[in-house]
Formats: structure tokens, C-alpha cells, sequence
């Protein structure tokens, strides 16, 4: 008799040599361990795969090479959010075209969320002392004053509740480009930012990033208010590697934050999340 054990479960699974017969209750439990799903992420080597399981895994390996390859191709300027099983299936609702306009708003919401508290994390911030209720001294940090966001029209907006529930003071400009009919090149139509826009870290906040060239723009009517490019950390939930490439060749010190570079961008995001299809 050969013992295995299943990975992250812990349970015991007997195994019978090639002149035993399995009694009635070692065959139920034979059945109900074989229909367990597996642990997409166990050891190898202790861990029974199925074919599945083993797909998905080499499927994750490709990505992750491919997104190590990209990110050595643009540089330490874009920041991928670490992928887990929960941003992979809000990815996916998103991105499936039979999902519900309810269900859809709600997913991407969750997913502003994460990249936003992300976006948060990359803004200066200094050491603080507080007094605790109890009257005991502790060490902490805050951010420092002068982040505002800014938005571009009209599929940004959807981010902008996201970054007011982890900042209620904050402030918002917009900006609203469009690409003109007959040159197909993007083209401002509306610009209104803090007046001193010049002295603050700016998180631009632009869903899909497909060419890359209504972000560019946005930038350079940034830059035009005083604003260096170091200063801004564009948020993203979905990116092209064209897209993100134009965007750093243009401006090598911005920084972009998102949760995927694919070839295919959901570039419907903006009529899904407001009822526009």
C-alpha cells in the first residue's frame, strides 16, 4: 500500500498495489478525493496535477514571461499589480462579452479599487509620531500634502469615485480629448485643473490604454501647466505593449500603474460602464 498526500489539503489518499482490490469504502473515498479540485499553485512535488491545472500553469509562465520580457523592454516605469486568482477573475468578467451591465460596473469597480490603493502606495509620503489613546508614543508615516487626481473624459470618470473613497479631500481636474474626424489625431477639447497643478504629484486616471496617444496628449497638457513627468503616475486597468511603450518613449520618467499588457484591450470599458453600448 503506497501513501500520497494531497497539496494544501492535508487529507490522506491510499493507494492500492496491483494485487489488491479496493474494499467499498476505500472506493468512495478513491472517487470523492479524484473529483477534488486541485490547487492551481501546489508544489510539484508533491501534488497531483491534472491536465487542466498543468494548461493554466504553463499559461501563467508564458504571461509572466512575457510581462518580465515587456517590463525589461520599458523599464522599471511600469508597475504590473502582483496577479492572483481574484484580480484573474475580475479580469475575465470584464472582459466577457455575455457578463451583465450590473455585474460589469461592479467588478470594475473592485479593480479601480485595487489599482488605485496600489497608485496610493507610490506617492511620497514621511515619518510621523502619534499619541495612542492609551497615551503610548507610536511611529508611523503620512502622505504628504499636494496629490490631486485628473481624469480624462469620459471613461476616466469611472475611476474617480474609486479614488475618492481612499481620499475624501482630494482634488480632481478633468481633461476631455477626442480624435479629430478628419487627421485621426487626438485633439483637447477641455482642460480645468487645481491652479496649482504645477506642485503636485498627479494620479492620471485612463481605464484602457490601446495606442496610447489620448494619454499622451493628456500629458503633454500637463506639462504645459508646469507639470514634470516624473510627477505623474498614470492608473490603468488594461494596457496594450503598444500602448504602454508609446507612452514611456514619449515620456521616459512617467510612471504607469495597471493590472494587465495584453495585445487585445477591452477598449469597450467606457460604453460597458455607462450604459452607452
Amino acid at each position: 500500500m503506497e501513501t500520497y498526500f494531497e497539496s494544501g489539503i492535508g487529507t490522506e489518499i491510499k493507494m492500492p498495489c496491483q494485487n489488491q482490490q479496493l474494499n467499498n469504502n476505500d472506493r468512495q473515498e478513491h472517487a470523492a478525493m479524484s473529483s477534488t479540485k486541485q490547487v492551481r499553485f501546489a508544489s510539484c512535488g508533491n501534488s497531483v496535477l491534472t491536465e487542466s491545472n498543468r494548461d493554466a500553469e504553463v499559461a501563467e509562465t508564458c504571461e509572466n514571461v512575457f510581462n518580465s520580457e515587456l517590463q525589461r523592454q520599458i523599464g522599471s516605469q511600469l508597475k504590473l499589480l502582483p496577479l492572483n486568482d481574484q484580480i484573474r477573475e475580475l479580469q475575465t468578467i470584464i472582459r466577457d462579452k455575455s457578463t451583465s451591465r450590473g455585474d460589469f460596473v461592479f467588478c470594475a469597480d473592485r479593480l479601480i479599487r485595487l489599482v488605485v490603493e496600489e497608485g496610493l502606495n507610490q506617492l511620497p509620503y514621511s515619518e510621523c509620531t502619534v499619541t495612542t489613546p492609551t497615551g503610548h508614543k507610536y511611529d508611523g508615516v503620512k502622505f504628504e500634502k499636494g496629490n490631486c487626481g485628473v481624469s480624462i473624459m469620459r471613461s476616466g470618470e469611472a475611476m474617480e469615485q474609486g479614488l475618492r473613497d481612499c481620499c475624501r479631500s482630494i482634488r480632481i481636474g478633468k481633461i476631455l480629448i477626442q480624435s479629430d474626424e478628419d487627421t485621426q489625431k487626438a485633439k483637447v477639447y477641455y482642460a480645468k485643473f487645481p491652479p496649482d497643478i504645477s506642485r503636485r504629484k498627479v494620479l492620471l486616471m485612463y481605464p484602457i490604454l490601446s495606442t496610447g496617444n489620448t494619454v499622451i496628449e493628456a500629458v503633454r497638457v500637463l506639462t504645459e501647466h508646469g507639470l514634470q513627468p516624473k510627477h505623474i503616475i498614470l492608473l490603468s486597468l488594461f494596457s496594450t505593449p503598444h500602448g504602454a511603450k508609446s507612452i514611456i518613449q514619449e515620456f521616459p520618467e512617467i510612471t504607469i500603474l495597471t493590472t494587465e499588457v495584453h495585445p487585445v484591450a477591452p477598449t469597450h470599458f467606457g460604453q460597458r460602464y455607462f450604459g452607452t453600448d
